[in-house]
C-alpha cells in the first residue's frame, strides 16, 4: 500500500509535466502563427492605403531608401511632403488613412527602395515568425531582391503567406499617357 501512495504524486507530476510542455509547445507555435498573420494582414492593408493615395494624389517617391511609415494619421499638410512621401497632389490628400500607424513588436512598417521598386516590409528590428531579424538577417539595401524574398521561407514568407508586398506607383499616370484622349486630372 504504501508504493502505491508513492507512485500517485509521481505519476500526477508527470502528467501536470506532459501538460505544461505540450501548452508551451503550442503557444510557442501559435504566437508565430499570430505574428505572421498580423504581419500579412497589415501589410496588406498598408498596400491598399498606399495604392489609393498614388491614385488620389500621384506618388512621386520617397526620400530615403528605407522610409518609416508613420504618417498616415496626418489629417492635413502644407507643401508636397507628407512624412518621407513626396506628392505631385498634395491638396487630394485624404487623411487620416489610419487612426494610429500600425506597428509590429513596437517597430514601424517601412517602405524599401529597391532596384526592382519599392516594398512594404516590416520594421528594422522585427524579429520574423521564422526566427530571422529584419536589418541583422534578411538586409533590404538597394540590392535586395524582395519579390524573390516574398516567397523564401527563410526570410519575408510564412505559412504560404508573404510578409512584404510591392507597390506599384504610377499606374494610373501610365493609363493616361497611353489613352492620351483622356482628359481627367
Amino acid at each position: 500500500m504504501n508504493i502505491r501512495k508513492q507512485w500517485l504524486p509521481v505519476t500526477v507530476s508527470l502528467l501536470v509535466a506532459f501538460f505544461v510542455i505540450i501548452s508551451m509547445y503550442n503557444l510557442k507555435y501559435r504566437t508565430k502563427e499570430i505574428v505572421g498573420n498580423v504581419i500579412a494582414t497589415e501589410v496588406l492593408q498598408l498596400q491598399k492605403i498606399f495604392e489609393r493615395i498614388d491614385a488620389d494624389c500621384t506618388i512621386l517617391g520617397f526620400d530615403n531608401q528605407k522610409n518609416p511609415i508613420n504618417f498616415l494619421n496626418v489629417i492635413s499638410f502644407v507643401g508636397s511632403e507628407v512624412g518621407p512621401m513626396n506628392l505631385t497632389y498634395p491638396d487630394r490628400w485624404k487623411g487620416p488613412y489610419l487612426p494610429d500607424n500600425p506597428v509590429v513588436k513596437n517597430k514601424e512598417y517601412q517602405i524599401v527602395r529597391t532596384q526592382k521598386g519599392y516594398f512594404i516590409t516590416p520594421g528594422e528590428g522585427v524579429t520574423l515568425p521564422n526566427g530571422k531579424v529584419v536589418g541583422k538577417d534578411i538586409i533590404l539595401d538597394e540590392n535586395a531582391d524582395i519579390l524573390k524574398m516574398m516567397f523564401d521561407e527563410q526570410a519575408l514568407y510564412f505559412e504560404d503567406t508573404s510578409l512584404a508586398a510591392q507597390l506599384k506607383l504610377g499606374q494610373r499616370q501610365r493609363l493616361i499617357v497611353m489613352n492620351p484622349e483622356n482628359t481627367e486630372e
